[in-house]
């Protein structure tokens, strides 16, 4: 039934909530597991159109291979359980992107674990788990994971 899961990570124990239940469907299913980050950077303006500062190349080099190697040792832990597993590094607004790679890898499904934030630290931070949830035209396996955990 699914023979690609798609499973957004961000390094936080939060998202990582998610990995058991991939692990045993990854294992149920004999699917791939496609480990993604996006890597956001930061507005100095939120505005309608986010108004991002100049960032130093070595900045977003040093950023980028602290996430590859994260996403590495999660790559490991599926190959230890005989589960294949890729990773995919992408940079831009994490909901879109995480759609977009879906549909660019061909995921049957997409696994996360929404951090359960309400009220105003919602408004604030916005909600990847919604914005993936209403424009997502695929399978979506979402869990709460709770911060006080």
């Amino acid at each position: 039934m699914y023979n690609k899961i798609l499973v957004p990570l961000d390094g936080s124990m939060l998202a990582e909530a998610i990995l058991p239940h991939v692990k045993d469907l990854a294992r149920h299913y004999k699917a791939t597991v496609i480990l993604m980050s996006v890597v956001e950077w930061e507005p100095i303006i939120v505005a309608p159109e986010p108004l991002y500062s100049g960032f130093d190349p070595q900045d977003r080099e040093r950023r980028f291979k602290e996430v590859e190697a994260y996403l590495t040792g999660q790559q490991g832990e599926f190959r230890q359980m005989g589960v294949e597993a890729k990773i995919v590094l992408s940079e831009g607004p994490v909901a879109q992107t995480i759609i977009d790679v879906a549909e660019k890898e061909g995921a049957d499904l997409i696994a996360m674990a929404s951090h359960g934030r309400t009220g105003l630290a919602r408004v604030f931070y916005g909600s990847v788990a919604a914005g993936v949830l209403h424009k997502v035209d695929r399978p979506l396996l979402l869990i709460r994971s709770l911060e006080n955990k």
